[in-house]
């Protein structure tokens, strides 16, 4: 026997037998089936206690990581009740969205693939089929194959789910527990009414927007959505057009006939480009000419982003484009180009190593004067011949292009970059650290501080002016806007997301009167800590314009525009309040279908959901 092994189970069995003794005796006696007070009065309020559980995900079974985060809400109730407090826990289960049904197609394609039981190739290295997955479960082949249907989900996995929350010995009132989606009428019905009154009360917008989407699922991938990425949104460029004066190794010969072919450079600082010497382009990546939607333009820039624009109408075609060249970024060095609102009417293309191929469009304006990036990248080309010769880029295409002061950043002075530079002892292009450190300690310090020496908005603060010099810019077809996601998201089907201009139902939580209302709620609310109602005060400032349809997944259809599907997190804001009623109208079941007290779904119109919450209904 290993010093590890357990000796002896019988401490633990008299435990458990303890255990299921009193779970047996607590279900016998319903001691955790709460029902409201007919006599309700302000003494009755101080000991009541009711305690609600993020309802989790119906995919799989619960794990640990439910467990641990659920004993918060145990221990609390199960201290609350020996205060003597009347405490109602109760606890539903979501089944809203996209990752079921994704996960039963996924099923049903390897039956399609690989036959009944599917036979895996052999020689597979990484791949994980979701029929492994299942059988990791403890689930059988024959019955796997009963999940490629979407809703055996929601009767298989909800049942198990409450049976191990009886196991753990959760002091939950499971009469009030429900499934989401439309295969629970009574649930399907209470959304359904809380959208009817946010569209009459102006709510809800119809119209395109910039949202994080997946080409594969084709349709947005919110964060309920995504197996990575979670939090992450559209992020907003600048994209310069800059048109091609020459081309040094005549590589665009071929289009120039009836073409004008512009390199797209993305920004973050539009107001900027009044300091521009140059742009810059990694020498050993790939780069792409397509046709845009701008008649008789041909745009250069990464693949990457060129997805993200088909989907934003910058292709000529929708959702889809054309590869009319592909070259490496080193045969356009020395090419001149035209920068706008620069006193360098035309500049050069040089080389920078730092840019990223899947950030912004691959391509970067050079704005040494405020971007420690542009300025070492260019010193570096200054003070290294070696370095120009290896790009045959002549002294006179380099040496005579200095900064440019076009902003006054205190404490920095009207050359930013240089003075930051020199204050982190930064002396190359190869400093990647610093000159991180740098750029954000730039970038706060510009934004909020920096005035504009140039141009008409001299002397006006750059938060002031930002905007509408880019407005400027795309109102005279120098400059559109470009989005893409601000970092990797990756949706549940494994697809890595763009951003894409959709046709959507939007929750308008960027509304001021909207935020103002739930500031002022926030007043009322013991949140038992100040963090805590400064991070819900953060999350109200930042919340903006949130899509809640979808064309794919379960769910509840919006009522008036049944093609879409009300998705995952917007069903899920005030399911706490059908906690009230879920007993009542499912009888103890969990999809609503032993239904007591004869109150078909049907009958639960508006005005009856009216009466039941809001005490001024008629």
């Amino acid at each position: 026997m290993s010093k590890n092994e357990r000796k002896s189970n019988v401490k633990l069995d008299c435990i458990r037998k303890i255990e299921k003794n009193h779970q047996k005796l607590w279900q016998e006696k319903k001691y955790f089936e709460i029902d409201a007070l007919e006599n309700f009065n302000e003494n009755s309020k101080s000991q009541k206690y009711f305690v609600t559980f993020p309802y989790p995900y119906m995919n799989g079974r619960l794990h640990l990581g439910h467990a641990f985060s659920l004993s918060k809400c145990e221990f609390s109730v199960g201290y609350q009740r020996l205060r003597g407090k009347r405490c109602l826990f109760p606890f539903g289960l979501h089944c809203t969205g996209m990752p079921i049904r994704a996960t039963a197609d996924k099923l049903r394609h390897e039956l399609e693939s690989f036959g009944f039981p599917p036979k895996f190739p052999d020689n597979r290295v990484k791949t994980v089929y979701q029929w492994d997955i299942m059988k990791q479960m403890g689930l059988e082949d024959k019955e796997i194959q009963n999940f490629t249907d979407p809703f055996y989900w929601l009767e298989y996995f909800p049942p198990l789910a409450i049976s191990d929350l009886h196991k753990i010995g959760a002091k939950i009132d499971t009469r009030r527990s429900f499934i989401t989606t439309d295969a629970n009428p009574y649930y399907d019905s209470f959304v359904r009414w809380q959208f009817w009154h946010l569209k009459n009360r102006n709510r809800l917008i119809f119209g395109k927007r910039h949202t994080i989407f997946s080409i594969k699922d084709k349709q947005p991938c919110m964060d309920h959505d995504r197996k990575s990425g979670e939090g992450v949104a559209p992020q907003e460029y600048t994209a310069i057009k800059h048109r091609v004066v020459t081309d040094n190794h005549n590589i665009f010969n071929e289009f120039k006939d009836k073409f004008e072919i512009f390199l797209l450079a993305s920004t973050l600082r539009p107001e900027t480009l009044y300091g521009q010497t140059n742009v810059f382009i990694h020498p050993d990546q790939e780069y792409i000419v397509f046709q845009s939607s701008f008649p008789s333009h041909l745009f250069v820039a990464s693949e990457s982003a060129v997805k993200n624009m088909a989907y934003q109408g910058i292709t000529i075609n929708a959702c889809s484009y054309d590869i009319m060249m592909r070259f490496a970024g080193h045969e356009l060095i020395g090419s001149i180009v035209t920068a706008p609102l620069s006193p360098y009417k035309n500049v050069y293309v040089y080389p920078m190593m730092s840019i990223l191929p899947n950030k912004g469009t691959g391509i970067v304006v050079g704005v040494p004067s405020d971007s420690p990036d542009d300025l070492m990248a260019l010193n570096d080309l200054k003070n290294k011949p070696a370095l120009r010769n290896k790009y045959k880029l002549t002294d006179e295409m380099v040496i005579p292009y200095a900064e440019l002061p076009i902003i006054d950043v205190p404490p920095y002075g009207t050359l930013s970059a240089s003075a930051i530079c020199n204050e982190l002892k930064i002396t190359s292009q190869n400093d990647s650290n610093l000159l991180k450190e740098a750029k954000e300690k730039l970038y706060k310090s510009s934004f909020y501080c920096g005035t504009m020496i140039v141009g008409e908005y001299n002397g006006v603060l750059i938060n002031l002016v930002k905007n509408k010099i880019r407005d400027q810019l795309i109102n005279k077809e120098i400059a559109f806007i470009y989005m893409e996601p601000e970092s990797t998201v990756v949706s549940r089907s494994g697809d890595v997301c763009i951003v894409a201009l959709c046709d959507q139902w939007y929750l308008s939580y960027n509304d001021e009167t909207w935020k103002n209302d739930v500031r002022t709620a926030l007043q009322n609310i013991n949140t038992y800590s100040q963090d805590v109602r400064h991070n819900f005060l953060a999350t109200v400032d930042w919340l903006h314009e949130h899509a809640c349809s979808r064309l794919y997944g379960l769910g509840t259809k919006v009522p008036w525009d049944q093609k879409y599907l009300i998705e995952s997190l917007s069903d899920s804001t005030i399911y706490m309040a059908y906690y009230t009623v879920a007993h009542i109208l499912q009888g103890g079941s969990l999809d609503g279908s032993t239904n007591f007290g004869n109150i078909h779904p049907d009958k639960l119109t508006p005005e009856i959901w009216d009466y039941i919450f809001f005490a001024n209904a008629p």
